[in-house]
């Protein structure tokens, strides 16, 4: 049993794509009771729903009217999203989806628009949320952060993984298209992916799922009674 309760605390947990965020967060907002909320399904429903109306995703003008109109609706428990009232749940998770994210998370006013909607997720705390700049710039101040990373070759190799195990076939270019969202991410002039200075790095590389997750469930846990944080 943990030492305190974790309820109001805001746990960060940022890092490049292929390192596990994903199932490391959902896994800790379970084992702690909080919300989990996974930001990267935000930018590529939002993506998607953008180019469904037949967008420019580097028009910032016609973005911007587009954002000012979108009612993005994310349900923390069920992680079903939808825009305007059509859901885009199943469509997050295709490649098409992050090739667009990938895209559109550069532009300022959409990055401005879902990082408010972010921290209206998120206020009142009792949250786990997962993306790029949830440490440096949606939550600043969140309780405790973690920064998840991996090699580039293991990072491959689970994306060819996670393609086979839903039945579709792993393109030769999934490393090259890696990389390439690697650099759009950290050389973005807005909010680009990068470890907050006092963030905990962890590098999943060579352990598992459920030994991240114990990491970060001490070093919560080992907070908690210190009082460093949940006072």
């Amino acid at each position: 049993m943990r030492s305190k309760k974790v309820g109001g605390l805001v746990i960060a947990i940022d890092g490049p794509s292929g390192v596990g965020k994903t199932t490391v967060s959902g896994l800790v907002a379970k084992k702690l009771h909080l919300k989990y909320i996974n930001t990267g399904s935000m930018y590529r429903a939002l993506a998607l729903a953008a180019s469904d109306a037949g967008l420019d995703l580097e028009d910032d003008e016609a973005l911007k009217e587009f954002c000012s109109t979108v009612n993005l609706d994310y349900e923390a428990g069920s992680g079903r999203i939808f825009v305007n009232g059509r859901e885009y749940t199943d469509g997050v998770r295709s490649q098409k989806a992050g090739e667009l994210a990938s895209i559109i998370s550069t532009r300022k006013i959409v990055r401005d628009f879902l990082v408010e909607c972010q921290r209206t997720l998120g206020d009142g705390g009792s949250v786990v949320m997962e993306g790029r700049d949830i440490g440096t710039v949606v939550f600043p101040n969140a309780d405790i952060k973690f920064f998840l990373d991996a090699s580039h070759e293991i990072r491959t190799r689970r994306r060819h993984h996670e393609l086979a195990e839903a039945g579709k076939p792993a393109p030769a270019e999934v490393g090259s298209e890696i990389k390439e969202r690697d650099r759009r991410d950290m050389e973005r002039s807005i909010s680009p992916l990068k470890m907050a200075g006092d963030a905990i790095r962890i590098d999943t590389t060579e352990i598992g799922i459920e030994e991240v997750v114990e990491t970060i469930l001490k070093e919560i846990d080992a907070r908690l009674k210190r009082g460093d944080i949940g006072s």
